[in-house]
């Protein structure tokens, strides 16, 4: 079940289980993979960017993802 998913400045997704497991089928290019994620992430997800300006990871909302 999909827990964490992060999004980077080149665009690139990473999603991550409830153990910190990588999910590869879910994993890409933003594009396409982004109706996949948002269709099947549960409410609770945790959705973040990790900043251009250094490597802090940013929560944000299902919506600005």
């Amino acid at each position: 079940m999909i827990k964490t998913v992060i999004r980077l400045p080149n665009n690139t997704v990473f999603v991550f289980d409830a153990e910190g497991e990588q999910i590869p089928g879910y994993q890409g290019q933003y594009e396409a993979v982004k109706s996949r994620v948002l269709e099947d992430a549960p409410r609770d997800t945790l959705f973040q960017h990790v900043l251009i300006s250094g490597h802090q990871l940013c929560p944000v909302s299902r919506e600005e993802w």
